[in-house]
């Protein structure tokens, strides 16, 4: 059963922030109309989304360039085929929460 884990300060970050629960790893998104979640592995090779460029509402692999939707995780660049899991966010008291 999911549950609600508190990952950060909203504060903490400007662009992206990794957040790590039990060794799964969490990449977070600030874009203009809210926070994201998805998977911090890209899907084609290992990579740290969190440390890619962010442009519009898409989150570029920082090693081979594949480009997936911040909101959805799908694909929208090879050499990835197959999406990045999404995460359910929401912001507390200052703090955002991811349902995992």
């Amino acid at each position: 059963m999911a549950k609600w884990r508190k990952a950060c300060a909203v504060d903490d970050f400007q662009s992206t922030y990794k957040f790590v629960y039990r060794r799964k790893e969490i990449a977070l998104y600030k874009l203009e109309d809210g926070i994201y979640a998805t998977d911090n592995s890209c899907s084609h090779e290992y990579s740290p989304l969190h440390e890619g460029m962010i442009i519009g509402d898409d989150v570029y692999c920082p090693k081979h360039g594949s480009r997936f939707d911040i909101r959805t995780g799908a694909v929208k660049d090879f050499p990835a085929t197959r999406p990045v899991a999404t995460y359910p966010t929401k912001v507390e008291d200052g703090y955002v929460w991811v349902k995992m």
